[in-house]
């Protein structure tokens, strides 16, 4: 008698649908914050683009400046708060980081680097990450290349080619999708989803999702 198994299991892998874990780090201080608008659109832009590729995403924004306090307390007492250890946690498993900074004194700020030095340097091995900085000159751009990127190659991760900077001028006019900062922002992200395609590093490859029984010996009967 021939055999439907093959079948069966074409029906499993056409109902797979891979999810991708993205947490945002936002360092910006005020509110609003432009480095939080930033990556807000670099997480909703990448969000389309792996949707696009038939992936499942989910985001998680965290916002820094609520930990600010729950860091200090980690350097002084070795021991993450339970706010603090659950974001760590969330950080470590993501499939990918969205990292934006603000500018001060020509680098990342304090609170940025602080929350990167409470991680294990190990979690973040081969991580897909995308860098954003705003600033309040042009002229800060490059602390993408000269301090974000040495710091989290360091981290041995896998970062987006394009970072994306934003200054004053980037949010004067109304965003109709074609400016300048919008160009950036879908390219930076459409490397950023490349990376989250496809096998990740560390990560086991997705379990084939299930059919209810029911479904699938219905379909072996069908065949026959």
């Amino acid at each position: 008698m021939q055999t439907h198994v093959p079948q069966i299991f074409t029906d499993l892998q056409e109902h797979t649908v891979e999810t991708r874990r993205i947490t945002v780090l936002s360092a910006g201080l005020g509110v609003p914050s432009s480095s939080r608008l930033l990556a807000g659109q670099l997480a909703a832009s990448a969000e389309r683009q792996l949707a696009a590729a038939g992936y499942e995403v989910a985001v998680e924004v965290i916002e820094l400046r609520d930990l600010a306090v729950d860091i200090a307390n980690n350097f002084v007492t070795g021991y993450a708060g339970p706010r603090l250890a659950e974001v760590i946690a969330d950080v470590e498993s993501s499939d990918g980081i969205i990292a934006v900074s603000p500018v001060f004194s020509a680098s990342y700020s304090g609170l940025f680097k602080s929350f990167i030095d409470v991680l294990d340097p190990k979690s973040l091995d081969g991580k897909a990450v995308l860098l954003g900085a705003t600033g309040g000159t042009d002229r800060h751009q490059m602390v993408l290349e000269y301090a974000m990127r040495p710091l989290f190659s360091y981290l041995r991760t896998r970062m987006a080619a394009t970072g994306v900077f934003a200054g004053p001028q980037d949010w004067g006019n109304a965003d109709d999708g074609g400016s300048p900062l919008s160009e950036r922002i879908n390219r930076a992200a459409g490397e950023f989803a490349g990376l989250l395609a496809g096998e990740q590093p560390g990560r086991p490859p997705a379990a084939m999702e299930s059919l209810p029984f029911e479904q699938l010996l219905a379909g072996i009967s069908g065949r026959r």
